[in-house]
């Protein structure tokens, strides 16, 4: 039986800079130690892109078995997210942001920020989260 994973990133095989929260974490306390002044715009991303197709099949072979990626209407994105938890009339910030990934409006190497490649692979983070138990 095929396990399906639900995604409101469209479309499936676009490719976005994920990044662990521990790469998050180490660039933002190097960046507090580091000496400047002035404002700085930092990026950080993950050492490359995935996809949802990509997250699927990476979820497949740390559990044993195949995986299909769903995309999610529209539609049924508040829905999906209430069921999950998140409180009743909260949900627009986040489609929001889903919206702008997902048309390109939200993007990454934006000129004059500064662009940090974190170090940990999403196959690494998920096989752990996948074998703690």
């Amino acid at each position: 039986m095929k396990a399906r994973s639900r995604f409101q990133l469209h479309p499936l095989d676009r490719k976005l800079p994920l990044v662990a929260t521990a790469d998050i974490g180490k660039v933002g306390a190097e960046t507090l130690t580091q000496g400047w002044t002035g404002i700085r715009h930092i990026e950080v991303a993950g050492p490359e892109g995935y996809s949802p197709l990509d997250i699927a099949d990476i979820f497949a072979d740390a559990v044993g078995r195949p995986v299909e990626a769903i995309a999610v209407p529209r539609a049924e994105w508040e829905a999906l997210w209430v069921s999950q938890g998140m409180p009743e009339g909260r949900t627009a910030p986040r489609a929001e942001m889903v919206d702008g990934f997902n048309s390109g409006w939200i993007h990454f190497r934006v000129p004059g920020t500064e662009h940090v490649d974190g170090t940990t692979p999403l196959r690494e983070l998920i096989t752990r989260l996948v074998t703690r138990g």
